[in-house]
C-alpha cells in the first residue's frame, strides 16, 4: 500500500501506523496481527479510562429458570471463540504500537451471584462494570432472578473485537455450537488467521485512501463549526423507551438524525426547551463564534457531534469478525430542520467519505477552525433485528431484553431497532442532566419521529 498524503502534506495517520507495525512485525509475522482504525481507537481510550477498562458490546437475554448449562455454554463459548482471530490471544502495545498478538481462545463462561435484596439486572450490571482490563474478549455471564422463574444472560464482547454489525454471526455460532456441544478447538487455524490478516489490510487500504485532501476538505466544511464540548463518559444513566409503529421508509437514518438533534440540543440546553432555538444564518463550515471564549457556556446556535457507527467489511474482504466499523460524525443544528432532503443530501455526502478514519476526521475540522477536541455530544446507533434471531439454547429461544444503567461512552445515546416496529432508546448521564429534561428530550425526538414517519394521507 502506497502512503496517501494529507492536506497537510504529511503521510496519513493510517500509513504512519502500518510503518510501524510492519517494522515490529517484521521478526514474527505470524505472532502479531494488525488492527483496524477503530480497533486503535478502542485501545487508546482504554489506556485514558481508570482501570482500563475496554468498551463492551452487550446483548441480552431472558430463559425461563434452569435452562442454561453452563460447563456446555462454556464449551460453546469456547468453540466459537477458537474459529476467529479477533477473539483469540490479546490486544497489546509493542513499543507504542497497537496489535493483536495471536493466542488461544479468550472466552469465559459464569454465573454471577445476586446480592441479598438485589436482581439478576443488578448483578449482570456490576459484573460488566467489572470486567478484567486484560481480557477476555468473549463473556457469557448468567444471573438468576431471586424471585422470579427467569435467568439471564449476557453474550458481551470486547468492542476491540466485534462490532454491532457482528453480533448476529456470534450468537448464530453459539446456538449451533450449543447444540451441538463439541470439545472445542485449541485457536484458529492458519486460513482464518491470513483471512483476518487479509480483512484488515484491506480496511487499512480503505482508510488510507479516504484520507486525502479532498476528504480534509469535505469534513472541514461540514464540521468547521463544531466548539471544545464538555462532552464525555457517563457511568451513571437512565433510559426512556417507546415503540414507533407505522412504516418505516428508506429514509428512516436521516429521520433519526433529525430527531436525536432535537434531544441531544434539548438535553445540552442549546435548542428548543431550553435553548433560543434554531439559527441557521451561519454556515456551518465558518468556524465556531470566536466572540466568547471557550468553555464559557454553550453556544446556543452551535451543532453538536452527533456520532453514528458506520461501514463493513471492504468489497472483497473475507468475512472475518472484528471491528470494521467507523465513527462517522453528524453536524447536529439546534430544532428540527423544515427540510429532510436537504439534511438527508449532506448525510449521503458524508457516506461518500465514509472511509475516513475518525482521528483524520478531527484533523481536518480544526485545520478549518474548529475548536473541538473531538468528544461526541451523542451517540446513534440502528440495528435491524431481521438480522439477528433470538438466541436459542437446546432449542429454547431467549427473549431479547435490555439492561438499564449501563456507563456510556458519551452524555447520550440513542439506539434504535427496526424490526417489525422502531423501537427507540434514549439512555443519558443522570449527573449532568436531569430526570425531567431527558424525558422532556425524549417527547422531542418521537415527536420528530412521528412527524417524519406518519403516514401519508
Amino acid at each position: 500500500m502506497h502512503a496517501t498524503s494529507t492536506a497537510t502534506g504529511a503521510p496519513s495517520i493510517t500509513a504512519a501506523y502500518l510503518a510501524r507495525y510492519r517494522a515490529i512485525a517484521a521478526d514474527t509475522p505470524q505472532a502479531l496481527l494488525p488492527l483496524t482504525g477503530a480497533q486503535r481507537r478502542f485501545l487508546i481510550t482504554r489506556r485514558l479510562t481508570p482501570g482500563g477498562r475496554p468498551e463492551i458490546v452487550p446483548v441480552f437475554f431472558a430463559y425461563p429458570r434452569g435452562t442454561v448449562d453452563l460447563p456446555r455454554l462454556q464449551r460453546a463459548a469456547t468453540t466459537v471463540a477458537a474459529r476467529h482471530p479477533a477473539l483469540c490471544g490479546a490486544f497489546a502495545n509493542v513499543r507504542a504500537t497497537p496489535v493483536l498478538r495471536v493466542g488461544g481462545p479468550s472466552a469465559e463462561a459464569a454465573r454471577v451471584a445476586v446480592a441479598p435484596g438485589g436482581s439478576a439486572r443488578e448483578a449482570l450490571r456490576e459484573a460488566l462494570l467489572d470486567w478484567p482490563a486484560d481480557g477476555p474478549a468473549l463473556r457469557l455471564l448468567v444471573a438468576e432472578e431471586p424471585d422470579g422463574d427467569e435467568e439471564l444472560l449476557a453474550v458481551a464482547l470486547d468492542h476491540a473485537a466485534c462490532d454491532e454489525q457482528s453480533l448476529g454471526v456470534v450468537t448464530a455460532e453459539l446456538e449451533d455450537a450449543y447444540a451441538a456441544d463439541a470439545q472445542p478447538g485449541r485457536g484458529p487455524d492458519e486460513a482464518a488467521v491470513a483471512d483476518y490478516r487479509e480483512a484488515v489490510e484491506r480496511q487499512l487500504a480503505a482508510e488510507d485512501a479516504a484520507s486525502t485532501p479532498a476528504a480534509h476538505a469535505h469534513w472541514g466544511e461540514r464540521l468547521g463549526g463544531l466548539a471544545t464540548t464538555e462532552a464525555g463518559p457517563a457511568h451513571s444513566t437512565g433510559m426512556l423507551t417507546e415503540r414507533v409503529p407505522g412504516a418505516v421508509r428508506g429514509s428512516v437514518f436521516p429521520v433519526l438524525l433529525d430527531a436525536v438533534a432535537v434531544a441531544a440540543h434539548r438535553l445540552h440546553g442549546t435548542g428548543g426547551l431550553h435553548g433560543t432555538g434554531p439559527d441557521r444564518s451561519r454556515p456551518l463550515g465558518t468556524g465556531p463564534d470566536r466572540s466568547r471564549p471557550l468553555g464559557t457556556g454553550p453556544d446556543r446556535s452551535r451543532p453538536l457531534a452527533l456520532g453514528y457507527p458506520w461501514g463493513g467489511r471492504p468489497s472483497g474482504a473475507p468475512a472475518a469478525l472484528g471491528c470494521f466499523i467507523n465513527t462517522l460524525v453528524h453536524p447536529a443544528l439546534p430544532g428540527p430542520t423544515g427540510d429532510l432532503d436537504a439534511l438527508a443530501d449532506g448525510w449521503w455526502d458524508d457516506l461518500d467519505h465514509a472511509d475516513t478514519p475518525f482521528d483524520e476526521v478531527v484533523r481536518a475540522a480544526r485545520a478549518a477552525g474548529a475548536g473541538w477536541n473531538g468528544a461526541l455530544d451523542g451517540l446513534l446507533t440502528l440495528e435491524d433485528l431481521h438480522r439477528r434471531p433470538p438466541l436459542a439454547l437446546a432449542g429454547v429461544p431467549g427473549r431479547e431484553t435490555h439492561l438499564a444503567g449501563r456507563p456510556l461512552p458519551v452524555p447520550l445515546a440513542v439506539s434504535a431497532s427496526h424490526g417489525d416496529d422502531l423501537l427507540v432508546r434514549l439512555a443519558w448521564d443522570r449527573e449532568r442532566f436531569p430526570d425531567a429534561t431527558a424525558e422532556a428530550a425524549f417527547e422531542g425526538l418521537l415527536g420528530a419521529l412521528r412527524h417524519h414517519l406518519r403516514p401519508a394521507a
